[in-house]
């Protein structure tokens, strides 16, 4: 007789989360996917992706799903800009034809892809995990906000940033990391704003000097969405005595940080629709590790959160959940599986979150975009054009 297959759940609708599932199932092994979010389009999923051969792709071929995110992901978005304050361009990479390294993809589009992969059902929107109680074994009973509980032999904790799987297996909490994001954005760009449209460009511009940057980055249907980040209090709006939901307070107090830059870049601030979101950048320490602990684990940000200046983050997090499924695939005994994926997951992540940090150390040093330049003729094999 076949053994009972453990009772998973992946606790966390996100791209990580929904990669385990999608090659669970395409090998036959049930799984439940809980998220605290009321439905799939509950909100905005936020900007693109470049999803990289050797990780995030690795993850949708075995997800079976590469042909599809083929057809909708964008060669043309891996163009990268870099510039000064002055709007000069000191570095640009323009993909060749056949060019599929990184590809982008808006993570909206990603996330229906992946939904839309397994078997109806398979994901409970709308609930929100309280706690977990050690059973024994290995085995932990969740509570969840509405009262009810199940019982699960393994619980993957994909839940992201403020994991509430996480605290079971590690003290670390995420810190602050002084650097702030406000997001901005530009509809039917190249329409409305054709000039800030050539200037972005079919990529990603960063323009960056003296710890400030503004980023740019094209999505889908035209779109462009923007970031300030610059280096301070996660509370500067509160301390400057700036509503966020004041538009025009907010969009005075950035053009101030960023005064005395070119118009051209000053317009991705001045021009930009509607509001501004407040984006503090979290990571958890380096390297962040736990003790292998019987019935469960984590994935993706859960499990080293960093900041976006790697790239890595929905790439790591994809390929954590599919060589989690593989492993689970692959071995009779689900805790020697687990033990297996910890084993290349925690000094692959911290690689990646030590190459976040330099990156971030980079574009927003006092002697920026210097770092950034260096850093991108480096993976250019010294090719600045």
């Amino acid at each position: 007789m076949n053994p009972t297959p453990p009772r998973i759940a992946i606790i966390g609708a996100g791209p990580g989360g929904l990669t385990c599932a999608r090659v669970l199932q395409r090998h036959g092994v049930p799984v439940t996917v809980v998220d605290h979010e009321a439905s799939a389009d509950a909100r905005p999923q936020g900007g693109t992706l470049d999803l990289h051969r050797a990780t995030g792709q690795v993850a949708l071929l075995a997800a079976g799903l590469h042909d599809e995110f083929t057809a909708l992901a964008r060669p043309e978005g891996q163009q990268m800009r870099l510039l000064d304050h002055t709007a000069a361009v000191l570095f640009q990479h323009t993909p060749a034809d056949a060019e599929t390294d990184r590809p982008e993809i808006d993570r909206g589009q990603l996330r229906r892809l992946l939904l839309h992969s397994l078997a109806p059902g398979t994901v409970r929107w709308g609930h929100f995990l309280r706690t977990l109680h050690p059973l024994g074994d290995g085995r932990h009973r969740a509570e969840f906000d509405d009262g009810h509980t199940e019982t699960f032999d393994l619980v993957i904790g994909a839940d992201g940033a403020w994991s509430r799987v996480r605290p079971l297996l590690s003290d670390a909490t995420p810190h602050y990391s002084g650097v702030t994001f406000v997001e901005c954005g530009f509809d039917d760009a190249d329409a409305r704003h054709p000039d800030v449209a050539r200037l972005v460009g079919d990529g990603t511009m960063l323009a960056s000097f003296a710890g400030r940057a503004l980023i740019a980055q094209r999505n889908s249907h035209g779109h462009l969405r923007v970031y300030a980040a610059f280096r301070g209090s996660q509370d500067w709006a509160l301390e400057a005595g700036v509503q966020l939901t004041d538009v025009e307070a907010v969009r005075s107090a950035l053009l101030d940080r960023f005064a005395g830059w070119d118009d051209r870049l000053l317009a991705l601030l001045r021009e930009n629709d509607g509001g501004f979101v407040n984006r503090p950048l979290f990571a958890l320490p380096v390297p962040h590790t736990w003790n292998h602990t019987l019935g469960l684990t984590l994935l993706g940000d859960a499990a080293h959160l960093m900041t976006p200046f790697s790239g890595m983050g929905a790439n790591l997090a994809m390929l954590d959940g599919a060589e989690l499924a593989e492993a689970l695939v692959g071995h009779d005994d689900a805790d020697e599986a687990v033990r297996v994926y910890e084993a290349a997951l925690l000094p692959r992540s911290a690689e990646a979150a030590e190459a976040a940090a330099r990156g971030l150390a980079n574009a927003l040093a006092p002697d920026a975009p210097q770092g950034s330049l260096r850093h991108l003729r480096r993976m250019a094999g010294g090719d600045g054009a």
